[in-house]
């Protein structure tokens, strides 16, 4: 499975949890650690950890598993390595904080 179609089931789950704000951006060329980083906002612990369950549970049935994933709902960040896609759930607040986005702000926005 490409990363690309990896995005694609990640944001289908996200967006069936109701995840808002949802960004797919293209870092190729910039970044040596990924290719895509997709973005997405919860607004309470529990829609966090649902959107996460929802993301890892879609792509174990496409036949991939994270690398690693960190973060807590309760912490309002949570973060999911799929080598070549990297998914970052947030609360509105921790986006705002850590905006990660900006960080990657020459980055082509896909979705």
């Amino acid at each position: 499975m490409t990363a690309t179609e990896m995005a694609k089931v990640a944001r289908e789950a996200l967006e069936e949890k109701r995840g808002r704000d949802i960004v797919l951006l293209d870092v190729r060329g910039i970044s040596t650690i990924t290719d895509y980083v997709l973005i997405a906002t919860g607004s309470s612990g529990p829609q966090l950890k649902a959107m996460a369950v929802s993301v890892a549970q879609a792509l174990k049935r496409s036949g991939v598993q994270a690398h690693r994933a960190a973060g807590t709902p309760e912490s309002g960040w949570v973060v999911s390595d799929y080598f070549d896609l990297v998914i970052h759930i947030f609360s509105p607040e921790a986006r705002a904080y850590y905006a990660v986005e900006a960080l990657w702000e020459q980055a082509p926005r896909l979705a």
